[in-house]
């Protein structure tokens, strides 16, 4: 980078551990370097974008995660109609019953349908990492670009298959799911904007991928009032139309920095009437990177050397990191099972009756709807440090206060997880009333506090990396749920009984990530105590409070 006539950014001022705080500075004339700590409120409040602005950024993502998202974990609800549609209804195979008739045996029908959940769930998860090396190289708006062309593909996939071509369910899964983790990859730094209502929103958007699942639910309702499958997806699609005026008018063109630097602006607007960084950038001499695209490395103190950047593979290699996979892969894959065998076990515990399996369906669908109401409660616990009287520490300190918040949302999720798995194993048909609300709290503390947690403990420049290798390793450990299927549709002879048994054992695994990040936090404690204070900000820092407008 050259010596810039003048240029804002963010500097990130590392702890003894992975995460990092940040300030914000301007620098003027060549030498002359002002200062600021990032607060986020306090940036946001000077931030060219309004209220209005951010509201509406907030608003349609919320609205956008909430719809469009996470289709496929709504999958038990399309499957009531893809089979009324008969879908894999060749799969189906006569067999003998003591009374002499000849009844189908459609398990193979079942397996089809599971092995399209499988395939979905794990491009969902998997496609993540190059997702989010696209996302953190080339910006906000070219990895919302690639998502809204794999959604509009999958919708037209769906809309356009037959039960002859019930093949075309493959792609259009995984298409789907691929556009809608991307989606919500580029909404997450909304939070940004909120200053100390981060995580609670990153949480909040979580849960409404969460509720997006019940999109499926709405389908299936329509379907049973006439109409058509293709109707509703050629609807689905034609909505990309919005995601695309979203995408220029109330997103950046590549991230939204934390904490917020004053006159702050994005989107497409006006440049003669704008103050914003857009139309800054406009005036930088060719070839000088601006502020949204790329922060500053930390200025040291006068005679010290520059602390170093945390490379990516650092990150990648931590136990804090390997361990939190750990953590998201065995919950995930408790859910993935749950949701993969919802239709057949519904259909096993209501002895095939319809009425039943349909009721419960529903209800399990609606349950899915409360995600987003579930999911800021884990954001309230991650940043209920920041909320009283007393100041949040800045630099080291605050990283800390932050790392350590987050030991307590860590063990929640995995009690959720844990008490969810027992009730699953309880072969009683109105014990899954209970089972369904379990589901929702788990999975909504487990995606939202993943994120939340991965933006707290790790360099942000490293976020959609790390989020999407986090994703892409729990992937590879969901795919067990296909022989776990076949195992329960074949020797088990329909009953998961043990294999719920043994999904129990290996939810306590997840114990382990939160006890590595506590010791974690003691060991930070104790280097800062003995250095005697904490990170501090470059001298000539002023306080937010004294900084000069």
């Amino acid at each position: 980078m050259g010596a810039p006539s003048r240029l804002a950014g963010s500097v990130l001022v590392r702890s003894a551990g992975l995460s990092s705080a940040a300030v914000t500075v301007t620098v003027g004339k060549p030498g002359l370097v002002q200062a600021r700590q990032g607060r986020g409120a306090g940036a946001m409040a000077r931030g060219s974008a309004g209220l209005p602005k951010r509201l509406g950024t907030l608003l349609s993502g919320l609205l956008e995660c909430g719809a469009f998202c996470g289709l496929i974990f709504g999958w038990a609800s399309l499957v009531f109609v893809l089979k009324d549609l008969q879908y894999f209804r060749g799969w189906c195979q006569p067999a003998l019953d003591p009374n002499g008739t000849e009844p189908l045996d459609c398990r193979p029908q079942d397996e089809q349908f599971s092995l399209v959940f499988t395939i979905g769930s794990f491009m969902n998860n998997f496609m993540t990492f190059p997702m989010g090396f696209i996302f953190d190289r080339f910006g906000t708006t070219v990895a919302r670009l690639i998502a809204i062309s794999l959604y509009t593909g999958g919708t037209l996939l769906v809309a356009f298959s037959t039960p002859e071509l019930a093949v075309l369910l493959f792609p259009a899964m995984s298409m789907l799911s691929v556009g809608g983790i991307l989606l919500i990859l580029t909404n997450m730094q909304v939070g940004n904007l909120f200053g100390k209502y981060r995580s609670i929103i990153i949480t909040l958007y979580n849960g409404a991928f969460d509720s997006s699942s019940a999109i499926f639910l709405i389908i299936k309702v329509l379907y049973g009032h006439g109409l058509s499958l293709r109707t509703m997806f050629l609807f689905m699609a034609a909505c990309s139309a919005w995601h695309l005026l979203r995408t220029l008018f109330l997103m950046p063109r590549t991230r939204i920095p934390y904490p917020l630097p004053p006159t702050y602006n994005y989107g497409l607007r006006c440049p003669g009437r704008s103050r914003s960084y857009r139309t800054y950038e406009e005036k930088r001499p060719p070839g000088e990177a601006g502020p949204e695209e790329t922060p500053l490395e930390p200025v040291p103190p006068r005679g010290a050397a520059a602390p170093p950047a945390v490379p990516f593979a650092a990150c990648a290699c931590s136990a804090r990191f390997a361990w939190h996979v750990a953590w998201l892969s065995v919950l995930q894959l408790r859910h993935y099972f749950f949701i993969g065998t919802l239709n057949p076990q519904l259909q096993r515990l209501a002895h095939g009756d319809a009425g039943l399996v349909s009721t419960y369906t529903n209800a399990f669908a609606f349950t899915q709807l409360c995600g987003v109401l579930c999911a800021p409660w884990n954001g309230l616990i991650l940043d209920r440090h920041k909320r009283g009287k007393a100041p949040h520490p800045d630099g080291a300190l605050g990283a800390l206060a932050d790392l350590q918040a987050s030991v307590l949302s860590l063990v929640v999720t995995v009690v959720l997880g844990l008490l969810f798995s027992i009730a699953a194993a309880v072969p009683v048909l109105p014990v899954q009333f209970g089972t369904f609300v379990l589901q929702v709290l788990s999975r909504s503390f487990l995606y939202g506090g993943n994120a939340a947690f991965l933006a707290i403990a790790f360099p942000p420049q490293h976020f959609g990396k790390l989020y999407g290798l986090a994703m892409a390793l729990s992937a590879l450990v969901a795919l067990l749920q296909y022989p776990c299927v076949a195992m329960v549709q074949g020797p088990l002879q329909g009953d998961p009984f043990y294999v719920n048994l043994g999904l129990i054992a290996v939810v306590l695994v997840a114990f382990v990530s939160p006890v590595v990040v506590a010791r974690e936090c003691r060991r930070q404690a104790k280097e800062l105590g003995a250095a005697g204070t904490p990170l501090a900000a470059p001298p000539g820092a002023e306080s937010p409070d004294k900084a000069t407008h």
